[in-house]
């Protein structure tokens, strides 16, 4: 990251079919959040031209998990940026669950931290929270196409846990997202 906390990338041209990628990804490091963070991410963000803009972080926004409370802080400094900002979807770590949370202003939330310590019990009910998945270790496959962006959360003995996709909404269901 060249010492830099915070930083945007877009997906590699597709050598074959010589495309561009119409998604634009957000790093930021949400253990250390200040002012000139989000000052970078507000300005990165509404620059961005990508069809999909994709945050992550390590610290969740939405969970049910043991780190619920923190994630209140998280969801206060960040939400109303990644809604300005027009993001899509954001990953997080650092429960060591899996968890979809309800879509929140048009902005699908992935816990994906299950791959490092298995820690069964975490994951609680929440009205929030669409799926959550602590009684075996995780990995996530996403793809974007023209139809939407699919996702899929697997264990490791190869059982979806959970799977489905967000669609961009069009001239007759923006008001439904």
């Amino acid at each position: 990251m060249g010492g830099d906390r915070d930083y945007t990338f877009v997906p590699p041209v597709d050598p074959i079919t010589r495309w561009d990628t119409r998604v634009r990804f957000f790093a930021l490091d949400s253990t250390y959040l200040d002012r000139a963070q989000s000052r970078w991410f507000e300005e990165k963000t509404t620059d961005s031209t990508a069809e999909w803009k994709i945050a992550f972080l390590h610290h969740p926004v939405y969970t049910s998990g043991r780190y619920t409370l923190a994630a209140r802080g998280i969801r206060f400094a960040l939400e109303s940026a990644f809604a300005s900002g027009g993001i899509d979807v954001v990953f997080s770590g650092h429960e060591h669950i899996y968890q979809r949370a309800e879509l929140q202003n048009g902005i699908l939330y992935f816990v994906t931290g299950g791959a490092g310590s298995l820690r069964e019990g975490d994951a609680s009910a929440s009205p929030s929270i669409a799926r959550s998945y602590d009684r075996d270790y995780h990995f996530m496959l996403a793809e974007i196409t023209d139809d939407g962006f699919f996702f899929q959360a697997i264990n490791r003995t190869g059982m979806t846990v959970d799977a489905g996709v967000l669609r961009k909404p069009t001239a007759d269901t923006a008001g439904r997202r």
